[in-house]
């Protein structure tokens, strides 16, 4: 009951401090937004002057990655623990959060993991592809900077890192369930070649100055998990937008 406790306290504050789903902190209530109509992502922008940056910001996320550099940047140096995890429903996704789950080193420094969540049909495109799901690792800097590793599952073989975590879904928004242990260094590939950009939150305000690394080996999940969480979240995903010149690098 106490580690159940504390697990509920750290959701709720990754929550409050705008960590929930990528979003970020905003001023006040929080303005619904939806991914149909008429609150859906078409009109982000409109919905409160802190979402504007969804309609006019120059380097949004997601992205259709093509005409990648391939550029000698250095591996993602993960350092993952087992440990107590929390799966909530925050009615936008599924997000996972735990206090012991380690970090992140990137070029710019270290990031601590703060959640993850997952959108079907995958928000990243690879050459034109979309995948039927795809998982959103989320880190954050001591100066706050969010950085984003994406992971991309193709239906396939059953994937026993994901069970536990589709098992425990709550049905509905707001509720929780926790799990004794979970790690997820389990759910990576053994290859981590990645592509990297400058992006966004996906999700309003959609914040921009977010380092996104898109991992290129597919993972998989059985056709089972899959409808199991399109049963809670048929479609949670952002289109595409535009790269307005900007460069992607792949490589590690």
């Amino acid at each position: 009951m106490i580690m159940k406790k504390q697990l509920l306290a750290s959701a709720l504050a990754l929550i409050v401090s705008g960590a929930c789903n990528t979003a970020g902190a905003t001023t006040g209530k929080p303005v619904d937004w939806s991914y149909t109509a008429p609150i859906g992502a078409e009109n982000w922008g409109g919905l409160s002057s802190e979402y504007e940056g969804c309609t006019s910001g120059q380097a949004q996320s997601p992205i259709d990655i093509r005409d990648a550099v391939e550029t000698e940047i250095a591996p993602l140096a993960f350092t993952f623990q087992a440990g107590p995890a929390a799966i909530l429903n925050n009615g936008h996704t599924i997000q996972v959060s735990s206090s012991a789950a380690g970090g992140i080193t990137l070029p710019s420094g270290k990031y601590a993991f703060v959640q993850m969540h997952f959108h079907t049909p995958s928000e990243e495109k690879i050459m034109g592809r979309t995948y039927p799901l795809n998982a959103h690792l989320v880190y954050r800097n001591t100066a706050g900077e969010l950085a984003v590793v994406a992971l991309l599952f193709e239906e396939g073989t059953h994937n026993p890192t994901l069970e536990p975590i589709l098992a425990a879904m709550p049905d509905n928004a707001g509720g929780m369930e926790t799990l004794k242990t979970l790690n997820i260094a389990n759910l990576l590939p053994s290859n981590r070649r990645y592509y990297s950009y400058a992006g966004s939150l996906t999700t309003p305000p959609c914040t921009e100055g977010v380092r996104w690394h898109v991992l290129s080996s597919v993972l998989q999940l059985s056709t089972t998990q899959l409808q199991a969480f399109k049963a809670l979240y048929p479609m949670n995903a952002r289109p595409v937008q535009p790269l307005n010149g900007r460069s992607i690098q792949v490589g590690g």
